[in-house]
Order: structure tokens, then C-alpha cells, then sequence
């Protein structure tokens, strides 16, 4: 056999080898559902949503996704004390930022707000990036839920939301991409594009009956099925 046509067959099998084992890892078992022992037993009823961290250089991060967290958490059976009265209950103690409300024991909380369960959320993404052949409007959350009677973690999760989901990149060639690509980055400029992100991102996080999402809460008739 010739030699050239060796090293070329012995190219194609590595490849085919190298394809075969990324298809493999791409069709990997699910991930290991959640161990929702202590949520379970925990059985909270009402839950207090503390201001988000932000971690982003967007100043209305905080309250845009705050608004929107109570909806997803009330349509899945909890009782979720208005954000309007923990917001002013905590500035009228003193936690004007979401750094020092997150800081508050769990008992505290519990003493003051009487919530069986606490959620406290980071927000890591919020905003639009401009991409050269397109600008995206993304929010990505990470969220815990805490019992404040005793102060065990009953859940995490972590959820995001992009407008590049719903973009369509096969039209109007590099030049139409381009044109698209600026006048959506003037429109985040004047508008808060990443509001309703925040509102899709908070519906995935916090809606209950996702994989290894939120459980059902006692106000829904769905809960405590499997």
C-alpha cells in the first residue's frame, strides 16, 4: 500500500475516532437529578425574595429582575411577600444596598419578614453586547433558597434568557447582519431591552417543575406529586 495513502487512511481514522468521542460526550447521561431531601422536609409555604446581587455593570439590574420574580414563584404556590414592603423594610433598617440585606442572619429575616424561606439571587448578566454580525440582550441568574427557620440550603439553580435565541441569522447577508447588528445596539442603548430577558430568565429559574427546578408550593394543585 502506498505510503501516502497510510498516513492519509491513519488522518481519516483519527478524525472519525476524534468525531465519534465528541458525539459520545454530547449525548452524556442527564444530569443527576436534585437531591430535594431538605426541601422536602423543609415544606415552606411563604418566601421572602432578597434584592439581588449584581454583578453586572447595569444599575437597574436589581430592581428589573426583583419585579419579576414574585410571578413565577406565586404561579407555583408560594406566598411571596410583596417586594415594594421588603424593599422598604429594609431600607428603614438600615440595608439600603442588596449586599447588606443578604448579610441579615436567616433568623433575623425570619423574625422580621415571619417568611419560612428565603431566595437569594446573584445576577451575573445583564445587559447587550455588541458582536460585530450581531448584538445580543442577555441575563443569565443564579439563585438559593434558604430555610431561615434554621438557616439549610433547600435549593440552587441557576437560569438564563437571550435575545440571540430568537435571532435569525440566515437572512440579508454580511451586509443586512451588520445594519441589524447596530441598529439593535442603538436600541438597548435607548431602551431596556434586557428587561423582558429578565422576565424569561426568571420564569425558568423559578417556575416549579422544571429539571431540578423549584418545587411545587402549597397553594398549587400540583403539589407534592412526583
Amino acid at each position: 500500500m502506498d505510503i501516502r495513502f497510510q498516513r492519509a487512511w491513519r488522518c481519516i481514522l483519527t478524525v472519525a475516532v476524534a468525531t465519534s468521542l465528541l458525539v459520545l460526550q454530547g449525548c452524556a447521561t442527564p444530569p443527576k437529578p436534585y437531591d430535594y431531601t431538605a426541601y422536602k422536609e423543609a415544606k415552606p409555604a411563604s418566601i421572602l425574595v432578597l434584592p439581588p446581587l449584581n454583578a453586572t455593570p447595569e444599575v437597574q439590574a436589581t430592581p428589573s429582575v426583583m419585579a419579576q420574580m414574585t410571578q413565577p414563584l406565586a404561579e407555583s404556590g408560594y406566598y411571596v411577600l410583596p417586594v415594594s414592603l421588603v424593599d422598604e423594610t429594609l431600607k428603614s433598617n438600615g440595608m439600603h444596598t442588596p449586599d447588606e440585606a443578604q448579610q441579615i442572619a436567616p433568623a433575623k429575616l425570619r423574625e422580621i419578614f415571619g417568611a419560612d424561606a428565603g431566595l437569594y439571587v446573584k445576577v451575573t448578566r445583564y445587559g447587550s453586547v455588541y458582536k460585530v454580525v450581531n448584538s445580543e440582550t442577555a441575563v443569565t441568574l443564579e439563585a438559593k433558597l434558604v430555610d431561615l427557620r434554621n438557616g439549610r440550603l433547600l435549593w440552587e439553580g441557576t437560569a438564563s434568557a437571550s435575545s440571540a435565541e430568537q435571532s435569525n441569522n440566515s437572512q440579508g447577508g454580511l451586509i443586512g447582519l451588520l445594519v441589524k447588528a447596530v441598529v439593535d445596539q442603538i436600541i438597548s442603548a435607548s431602551t431596556d431591552r434586557s428587561h423582558p430577558m429578565a422576565g424569561l430568565a426568571s420564569q425558568r429559574l423559578l417556575a416549579a417543575g422544571r429539571p431540578n427546578g423549584l418545587l411545587y408550593g402549597p397553594r398549587s394543585p400540583n403539589y407534592g406529586k412526583p
